[in-house]
């Protein structure tokens, strides 16, 4: 076997000269070379932003998401929606091990959630079994090629395949939650009531403490209640997040003129950057998770309105992060129970 690239710029078709993710094709030939791995694949989690774009294209009609996927994967090699620019993550088996490949501890036949973007990751679907309109889920025959700094968790054996895969796909989003907030903080997520919602509402309660605040914006009244019958948010406001002002008065209701000292945007549509921005105090954080976030118009409408915040993009990466999820679907039930409800 020859070794490639640590990085997988080896597999890169066109332009030549860029990164994986950043590649309009890659080389989806599921032939190792000798620092790579190959998966049997058994299901992908797609990104929520690009999931929802392909849903909303295709009037929500399963045959023509499986030729829409299809086409994707056959065009690009990997599952990269041309329109959200974003991917998702896979559960597979290992079929494969290159001689080079660093982790010595891995056997064939493992199974192993990636916690790199499906956008970088050469893919090859052999037959869609199966498509989850309501969990962004879909089954197939497949194998994946995972590169040497390719990330990864060995799933656990304590929880469902399919809901460790859930919540695997966002554990950036809690991990960074972890790092931002702190005891007394005022925090608001918005689009609280998703899987990367949830989570984040639960750590923020948990950096927070009893001397902060926490709240929660959601545009479905079912999900707002299901944050409230969950004790994840002092405050639940109901409320469209591609308005604004709307959001900021809301906001303004609950905090006065303080506003949040972290907000955490988790939707899946486009057009929340402002709502996040003048919700947040001057020298606040806000973090944009949502792949469908435009950091165009998040930089200049911060300019626009005179607000001096920091903004962070969202890093599907953080040390730790895929330990953390997975602790918060132990330690808390009602989660737990959510998570199985939805995935599993």
């Amino acid at each position: 076997m020859i070794k490639g690239c640590p990085f997988g710029t080896h597999r890169v078709i066109e332009p030549m000269g860029t990164m994986p993710q950043a590649a309009l094709k890659i080389d989806n030939t599921m032939t190792i070379k000798n620092n790579e791995l190959l998966l049997d694949v058994m299901t992908l989690n797609i990104d929520s932003a690009s999931f929802t774009q392909i849903k909303e294209v295709c009037n929500k009609n399963i045959d023509k998401m499986t030729v829409m996927i299809n086409e994707i994967v056959g065009d690009r090699g990997k599952m990269q929606n041309p329109v959200t620019g974003s991917g998702g993550m896979l559960i597979g088996a290992v079929k494969e091990i290159g001689s080079n490949f660093p982790d010595k501890s891995l056997k064939v036949g493992d199974k192993l959630a990636t916690l790199v973007s499906l956008s970088l990751t050469p893919l090859k679907i052999d037959k869609i079994k199966n498509i989850n309109l309501s969990n962004d889920q879909v089954d197939i025959d497949g194998q994946a090629i995972l590169f040497e700094t390719g990330l990864y968790s060995v799933l656990p054996t304590d929880i469902p395949e399919k809901l460790a895969l859930a919540a695997l796909d966002v554990a950036g989003a809690p991990a960074q939650v972890k790092r931002l907030v702190k005891e007394g903080d005022t925090v608001c997520i918005i689009g609280g009531g998703g899987k990367s919602g949830v989570l984040c509402a639960y750590q923020a309660m948990v950096n927070a403490g009893d001397s902060g605040k926490v709240i929660v914006i959601e545009y479905s009244k079912e999900n707002a209640k299901r944050i409230l019958d969950m004790n994840l948010a002092h405050h639940v406001i109901i409320a469209d997040a591609t308005k604004p002002v709307e959001v900021y008065e809301k906001v303004k209701e609950i905090t006065g003129e303080g506003m949040c000292d972290v907000v955490i945007n988790n939707v899946n549509v486009a057009n929340t950057e402002m709502s996040s921005i003048l919700i947040t105090k001057d020298d606040g954080v806000v973090y944009f998770f949502s792949m469908a976030t435009s950091f165009t118009k998040a930089a200049l409408g911060a300019e626009g309105v005179g607000k001096d915040v920091q903004m962070i993009v969202g890093n599907g990466y953080a040390k730790g992060h895929a330990d953390l999820t997975l602790g918060i679907i132990r330690e808390s039930k009602t989660i737990r129970n959510l998570f199985e409800k939805l995935y599993v």
